[in-house]
């Protein structure tokens, strides 16, 4: 099952399966995101919408892009804010958005299954404004690691999503020779975590 099909498969019963990297990450963009005003945001994979209805919150607009039609569909019935906007996009491909667009580019739990994360800078370069940031929260690659990737159970089987594993240095490369400079790196455990490797890895990067 490829990514697309998997998200959207899984889509059902993302809200209610317990996933802990799922609720960290909610906790973290919430927390590293907190203080900012925005005038307008880009979410990258914004999946049920989870984060969205907090993004609304921060920012005079929200465009939402995911490529997953059930994924979108649910973040569409969940967040009824109207400075929000959603679309079914590729970002391997061409983000279907302006230059220097955005004050803020966020991407959570998206990156595991991109294998080249050098197209994904260079266009959160792009459709940033002068000064605007792109916040990334990923699971750590110390998991990854360990086997761990994303999955669901489903009619009494596990579907393990395809992922490829990036190592600390290629976040921090991949954002340098895109022209971003790295603000702050944190890692983050969940409070099931303890005396564990940390779960999520979040960088801010500057344009």
């Amino acid at each position: 099952m490829n990514i697309q099909d998997a998200y959207t498969n899984w889509s059902v019963t993302y809200d209610s399966d317990r996933n802990l990297t799922r609720d960290l990450s909610q906790v973290v963009t919430r927390n590293s995101l907190a203080n900012l005003h925005c005038k307008s945001i880009l979410e990258i994979g914004c999946g049920t919408g989870n984060n969205t209805i907090f993004l609304a919150q921060i920012a005079e607009k929200v465009r939402a892009l995911d490529f997953s039609e059930g994924m979108i569909d649910r973040a569409k019935r969940k967040v009824q804010a109207e400075n929000v906007t959603f679309a079914m996009a590729d970002i391997t491909t061409r983000w279907p958005c302006e230059d220097a667009s955005a004050d803020l580019v966020v991407c959570s739990l998206v990156l595991e299954h991109i294998e080249n994360l050098s197209f994904i800078y260079s266009e959160a370069f792009r459709s940033l404004v002068a000064g605007g940031c792109f916040f990334v929260c990923e699971l750590h690659p110390f998991r990854q690691y360990q086997g761990t990737k994303a999955s669901f159970r489903r009619d009494g089987g596990t579907t393990e999503i395809q992922a490829f594993i990036h190592h600390i240095s290629d976040f921090l490369n991949v954002a340098e020779a895109s022209g971003l400079t790295l603000q702050s790196l944190k890692e983050w455990w969940h409070e099931e975590d303890q005396d564990k490797l940390p779960r999520l890895v979040s960088f801010m990067f500057q344009n």
